[in-house]
């Protein structure tokens, strides 16, 4: 691949994000959603969060383990039960860290 190869290449892909990205303010207010959508949406942080996080706490080497031994995933547990009682997201951390640094020791 040439240096005007690569140069056309980050200048089409810079093109293509400013272009995707900006279309949302240049016709945020000429295009209207449909209400479903916009409930649909509310949904979109959540699932990306939940698709970044469940995959760390069942894979172990590469193959899913839902077992009382995985540590991640006991830990994980704990912390979301402390969040759905408490809703304090700090103590959530907390509560998920010395879970696991101590699930680790005796697992």
């Amino acid at each position: 691949m040439s240096d005007f190869d690569t140069w056309l290449a980050i200048g089409l892909l810079t093109l293509a994000t400013l272009i995707t990205r900006g279309s949302f303010f240049l016709l945020g207010h000429a295009v209207k959603m449909p209400a479903k959508v916009q409930h649909a949406l509310r949904y979109a942080p959540a699932a990306a969060l939940a698709a970044i996080v469940v995959p760390d706490l069942v894979l172990v080497n590469g193959a899913v383990q839902v077992s009382w031994m995985n540590p991640k995933l006991m830990a994980g547990i704990a912390a979301t039960l402390f969040f759905l009682y408490k809703r304090h997201m700090l103590g959530t951390i907390i509560v998920g860290m010395a879970a696991y640094s101590l699930l680790r020791v005796i697992l």
